[in-house]
């Protein structure tokens, strides 16, 4: 789960995190209001969504008056702001940070994240703040230094100095910012983030390394542990069809093609998009049913396939081990005549009831394309489509 800047700042502030003053706002009047609360003769007007690349988009915004605040609130509230991260759709901006200005130095980057490799949490930093640390790794590998926190004792103090000296922190700073990892670490562990992503980090003309800007994602599997984290999510930066698909326990993604998945298991449905993109089609969503599912569950699946407009084709590719083929083929008959078929179904079954599936959908007296193997059905489902 994701959350915007200025709530992860909240967090932060509560493990001692330093990060500007800053007041959020969904209105121009209200980001004028905040700015002559916070009484600084320069104040930044950033754009709130779930993506990062906002100031090269246009999203971020320095205002020495209360007339300038005026003029660019009215300028992004309302705006679609396209980066890197939001696709070629982009994503309205609905709300504001407007946060005190700073007299800044220096940047830096700080970010956590659960290295799969190490089956550890790494913390990273590096001297090249502000800027995206994909184009560091990409360009300048060796200006990122690591270190792997053993989870027993957690970050040492003398690891994360040794980070603080590898990307030249004045040497008078450094215990602040040995307290401001230490807190960050803290925050990621206590709230079960996936990932922490400090950038820039900043030290200032007075002498504090704070949190210029904050990203926070959490473990939606840990998030029953963390009701005030919950209560921080935006439905309107989600997908409205992966938030349908979480209220029935489905990993639904969208994707940008026109082959609707159905499939139970993750390492099925990410086999079965890639065989639909080896025979020339492009997948629509990633949507995996889990071993378990209902009738009901599968309808919902299949209702939520059918509602995205880019859907031109439909492919079922089920395995039943835990999960039985005739629910499956119960449940899609449901969604069919619930939702009305028109478009081209292609369904692979295979494993537990397997004969019982294929009959019952044999039986229903729907337009039911059958496959006798992946690959058949990713190259009938392609070719339907095209």
């Amino acid at each position: 789960m994701n959350i915007h800047e200025y709530q992860g700042k909240e967090v932060l502030k509560q493990y001692g995190v330093a990060v500007p003053q800053g007041k959020v706002a969904f209105t121009v009047e209200e980001a004028v209001e905040a700015a002559k609360e916070l009484g600084t003769a320069v104040v930044v007007v950033k754009a709130q969504i779930h993506a990062g690349g906002r100031g090269k988009a246009g999203g971020v915004k320095v205002a020495k008056s209360l007339d300038e605040v005026r003029q660019y609130a009215g300028q992004i509230l309302g705006k679609t702001l396209v980066t890197h991260q939001t696709g070629p759709e982009g994503k309205e901006v609905k709300r504001l940070l407007v946060e005190q200005g700073c007299d800044i130095k220096k940047e830096y980057y700080i970010g956590i994240v659960v290295d799969r490799g190490t089956g550890r949490v790494v913390m990273m930093a590096s001297e090249e703040g502000g800027t995206e640390i994909e184009e560091v790794a990409h360009h300048s590998p060796e200006k990122i230094f690591k270190e792997v926190i053993d989870p027993a004792v957690g970050l040492q103090a003398f690891q994360a100095r040794k980070l603080a000296y590898a990307i030249n922190i004045p040497n008078e700073l450094v215990n602040k910012a040995v307290k401001f990892m230490t807190a960050l670490y803290r925050a990621f562990v206590d709230k079960d983030c996936s990932i922490a992503e400090i950038n820039p980090l900043v030290v200032t003309g007075d002498g504090q390394v704070m949190a210029l800007d904050a990203k926070l994602n959490f473990d939606s599997n840990a998030l029953f542990r963390h009701k005030d984290i919950v209560e921080l999510r935006d439905l309107e930066e989600e997908d409205a069809k992966e938030i349908e698909a979480s209220k029935f326990d489905l990993s639904y993604i969208a994707l940008d093609g026109n082959i609707g998945c159905m499939v139970n298991g993750a390492g099925l449905a990410m086999a079965t998009m890639d065989i639909i993109k080896y025979y020339g089609g492009e997948p629509a969503n990633f949507l995996d049913v889990g071993g378990g599912a209902t009738t009901e569950k599968v309808t919902e699946a299949f209702k939520i396939i059918l509602s995205d407009p880019k859907v031109k084709g439909i492919f079922v590719n089920i395995f039943g081990g835990i999960m039985k083929c005739d629910v499956i083929a119960n449940g899609v008959i449901e969604a069919a005549k619930q939702v009305g078929l028109d478009r081209p179904l292609v369904v692979r079954l295979e494993g537990t009831n397997v004969a019982l599936g294929k009959k019952i959908l044999n039986e229903s007296g729907l337009n039911i394309v059958a496959a006798d193997s992946m690959a058949d059905g990713a190259q009938k489902i392609v070719a339907l489509v095209k």
